[in-house]
């Protein structure tokens, strides 16, 4: 069985199937405005259970980045090294994700990013039926892969860094 490959089921088969297409999806409340990721079936900030599905606009800044050296688990062993980041969304949301192409001057904090999808091979043995068949990640957007997932961008409500709800 392949663990590598994130499930889906009745609730993010939307999320997956828009990655599948090139779009990047969040979720946003209509209670108290915040959008928010990863996709939940309540807001995080107000615990309304009024949350729609929005498109990114795929936009993103680099919040922090480590390059994986070394992981023993297949498949990421044959991909290292690699570098697993946290992005600013431009909607707002914090994501985890992996940067591509950052090119030979390598990463740095508030660098601009746009979304890519990477094919993910889910026919292959072990892997659960309806598996997700790409995932978000993210790249400079002078890297060269074809950018995807652009759509009109849709402000998060202001707050100061550090308030709480």
């Amino acid at each position: 069985m392949r663990f590598d490959l994130p499930g889906t089921d009745a609730f993010t088969r939307p999320y997956w199937d828009a990655a599948a297409e090139g779009r990047l999806l969040i979720r946003r409340c209509a209670a108290c405005g915040w959008a928010h990721h990863y996709p939940r079936e309540f807001c995080p900030y107000c615990w309304s259970e009024d949350v729609a599905w929005e498109e990114a606009s795929g936009a993103a800044t680099l919040y922090t980045w480590s390059v994986v050296h070394r992981n023993d688990l297949p498949p990421f062993d044959a991909r290292a090294p690699y570098t697993a980041a946290v992005v600013d969304l431009a909607e707002g949301p914090r994501m985890m994700t992996e940067l591509i192409g950052a090119g030979e001057d390598g990463p740095h904090v508030g660098m601009e990013l746009r979304v890519a999808f990477r094919p993910l091979n889910s026919d292959a043995p072990g892997t659960a039926e309806g598996a997700a068949t790409a995932v978000p990640v993210f790249r400079p957007p002078s890297s060269g892969w074809a950018s995807q997932g652009q759509s009109s961008s849709r402000c998060q409500p202001s707050r100061s860094p550090g308030a709480r709800w």
